[in-house]
Formats: C-alpha cells, structure tokens, sequence
C-alpha cells in the first residue's frame, strides 16, 4: 500500500490527514473519514464513528504507524467506505510524508562518495566508511512534502539536492540484529538532502558535522510504499529533472549496507521509533555536484524512483537571517606564531 499525508482546510488552518494513495486509480482515500463511514454502516453513532477514525488515523504519520498492524488492517477495511472519502489525486496539497521523531542519513553509495570527493579534490573516501555506516543527524521541523516551496538560504550560492531512498521505521527497537530490524522496516519514501555545499567544507572541519549545511531543509515524500511492495532496494532507477529537463539517471545497485543493516546499525545502544527516517545516502549522479548544477530561486527540481514516485519541490526566494555570528578572536598560535590555516 501507498500512505501519504494530504493538507485539508480547517477554521484553525490546514490540518494534515492521513491517505491512501491509490495511484492507479487517480484519487488518493481520507482514511479517518472513510472509517467512519465504514463503523457509521455498522450501527455507530456519527460522533463516535468520527472520533474512532481520528484515532486510528490522527494528523501524524508516526503515531499510526506505532500502532502496528492495526493501522494497516483498519486501513484495508476502511477503503470499504471509500466512495465518500475519496479525492482526486491531482487536486489534493501534500503535505511531508511523515512527521519523523529522528532523521537519520546515511552514506552507503560509493559512486556517489567517489563523485564527491573527485569534485571537492579530496583524498579517497574514508575505508571506515566499509566498516560502521556513517549517518548524521537532521532537524525534523524542517522537512517539506511534495509541491511544497523550500526557502534559498541567503548564507549559500551553492544551493545542492541529493537524491536518496528514505527508509521508515514501523515499530520501536533496541540492540536489534539485522534480521530483528528486518521485520521493523515500514516502507519507503523518496528523501531529499538539501545541501548548502560551500557552507559543508568550513562545518565539516569542526568535528561535529554538518549543521546550517543541511538542517534548512529536507524533502520527504510524496508518499510511503510499504516495505512489501519493494523487495529489494538494489532494482530501484532513479531521475532527476529540474525545470521539466532530464538532468540525470540513478541507480540504487551498489548499497555497501542494505537497509536491514542500517536500521540495526542505528539501534545499537540507541533506540528506533515509530516514523524514523534513515536515509541510504545519495544514490550515484543523485546531486546537483555531481553533475555541475545548483539550484536557483524559482526552479522546480523533480525526483524520480521505480516504484515511489515523483517528490517535486519548488525554490523559493532567497530567506534572510536576522543575524549572523561575529568572528571570535583565535586564541592559539603554530610554532611560527601565525594562526593555522583551516
């Protein structure tokens, strides 16, 4: 199945509600409303029927996919009530997939890390790489769906997007074996890494990863497949277009890890949770820098996988800080008394 998250008007503003897409068919099913339907024909009051389905099926992607088996199984019934709580797929706003407690990316594609450090005139990519996946963190608050608008960050003049497959977590784990992680996959989705990349070499350099390089935004969506759907991540091609021109191919062949491993790698002596994100990392020719493009305010970058979809995001204008820090005194000198070049 297809889940997403659609914006509705409400008194109070928009309210995001949880859908499923049937893509074939042209309309996507507001889950909450059709249940209800479903318990209405069953002898249930109105407001009791109203309020079962919003529990079921609430505003957060995460908090139905924590419950279980249910949320899918109760999502089968209620396409049973389906008539009245279906909407065209083309007239509906996204909103993002889902509202992730944890971003996690990883690194797990070596044309894409051969591609990178070619381009930034590095050494080879780090062989610990081979040995533990690498991930960073990233900021939830700032994920966007599909056709949504992401801001130019004014600090940037290399505005860059990465093409990668975002793995969601179904149900919590602790210390987990890859096989154990396996069963706690939920599906998947398409992840876009936004990067500031002149801002990433001057982070990276401090030892703690990227920071304003990466947490102005992410792309997540435009739905989630279930796992089910997608046996094996390695057969899935990938596109990029950017204002309606096929830019790129991608492939998801040649995965160091694959997301059993990334899941059960997170885990340990750490926690997964319902609605986690973890990203594979960029597919090969997946970024803008590999391949010489950087995004500009009002373009519309498109990106294709084999059996998700398009996630489409449109540049915004350029969004300026209030503030920026002042350069603080360096208070340590080489043997020659002069200060250490980054």
């Amino acid at each position: 199945m297809k889940f997403g998250r659609i914006k509705v008007a409400a008194p109070d503003g928009d309210q995001p509600r949880i859908v499923a897409v049937l893509e074939e068919e042209g309309r996507v099913v507001d889950l909450a409303r059709a249940y209800a339907a479903v318990l209405r024909g069953r002898g249930a009051s109105a407001d009791a029927a109203t309020r079962i389905g919003r529990t079921i099926f609430p505003s957060s992607m995460s908090q139905a996919i924590a419950a279980g088996d249910l949320f899918r199984e109760t999502a089968q019934l209620a396409l049973a009530g389906a008539d009245d709580a279906s909407l065209d797929i083309e007239s509906v706003s996204w909103t993002v997939a889902v509202d992730c407690p944890v971003i996690r990316d990883s690194l797990t594609y070596p044309i894409h890390m051969q591609h990178f450090s070619e381009k930034v005139g590095g050494s080879l990519p780090a062989p610990q790489i081979f040995k533990t996946p690498p991930y960073f963190k990233g900021s939830p608050s700032m994920s966007y769906g599909h056709g949504e608008v992401v801001p130019y960050p004014s600090y940037t003049s290399f505005m860059d997007w990465e093409l990668e497959i975002g793995i969601i977590v179904g149900s919590p784990g602790h210390n987990l074996t890859p096989k154990e992680a396996e069963s706690r996959i939920f599906g998947y989705t398409i992840f876009n890494d936004f990067s500031a990349r002149d801002v990433q070499p001057n982070e990276m350099v401090m030892g703690m990863g990227p920071q304003k390089s990466k947490d102005f935004a992410f792309g997540i969506g435009p739905w989630i497949v279930t796992a089910d759907e997608i046996p094996s991540l390695a057969d899935l091609n990938g596109s990029v277009r950017l204002n309606g021109e096929l830019i790129s191919n991608c492939t998801a062949e040649g995965g160091i890890f694959p997301p059993a491993e990334l899941v059960a790698w997170v885990s340990v002596s750490d926690n997964v949770q319902p609605g986690d994100l973890i990203a594979t990392g960029t597919l090969g020719n997946g970024s803008g820098l590999e391949i010489d493009r950087k995004l500009q305010p009002g373009d519309v970058l498109e990106l294709q996988l084999d059996k998700i979809g398009v996630l489409k995001t449109i540049i915004g204008e350029p969004e300026v800080a209030p503030w920026w820090p002042q350069e603080k005194p360096y208070p340590w000198k080489t043997n020659d008394g002069k200060e250490p070049v980054a």
